[in-house]
């Protein structure tokens, strides 16, 4: 039986996150859900008022013996703008931070030091924070890109 593992990264719009997530070799299964807020079951609309204190996120489960944690992460700092505080691209507020949650000790040393090293050559935004209770988000965002295409404003 395969050991898998979680991680949980936020970068903006979480369709687009999800879909390059979902492409990488070792990855087994990514969906889109909220994180880091003080609401119990947000809402999309809810999430979307910046009042929750949530992001839009997204839970990786992956193989470690086919990608590792490190590789994921240098992933995710190349997908989006992890300069941009608050916003990527159009979209603006605390819901679309660029920000790690990790699970555990290993994963917040390897995402520590992983800023670290960005940020010898620029002000990097991202936060570092522990995973929190991850609320999947309604089934009509799960897959967006696959079933969709398009951009991440609806």
């Amino acid at each position: 039986m395969a050991t898998s593992e979680k991680a949980t990264f936020a970068a903006g719009c979480f369709w687009g996150v999800e879909a390059d997530f979902r492409k990488v070799d070792g990855v087994l299964d990514a969906q889109v859900g909220y994180i880091g807020g003080s609401v119990e079951r947000p809402t999309y609309q809810q999430v979307c008022t910046d009042s929750t204190g949530h992001a839009e996120a997204v839970e990786v489960v992956f193989d470690p013996k086919r990608v590792s944690y490190e590789r994921l992460l240098a992933i995710f700092f190349a997908m989006h703008d992890p300069t941009q505080k608050n916003r990527q691209g159009p979209d603006v507020g605390s819901q679309y931070r660029s920000a790690v949650f990790y699970h555990d000790e290993a994963q917040r040393s390897a995402a520590a030091a992983k800023i670290s090293e960005l940020s010898k050559s620029r002000a990097i935004a991202t936060t570092l924070e522990p995973a929190a209770p991850f609320w999947r988000a309604e089934e009509y965002h799960q897959q967006y890109h696959a079933k969709h295409g398009g951009s991440c404003n609806i």
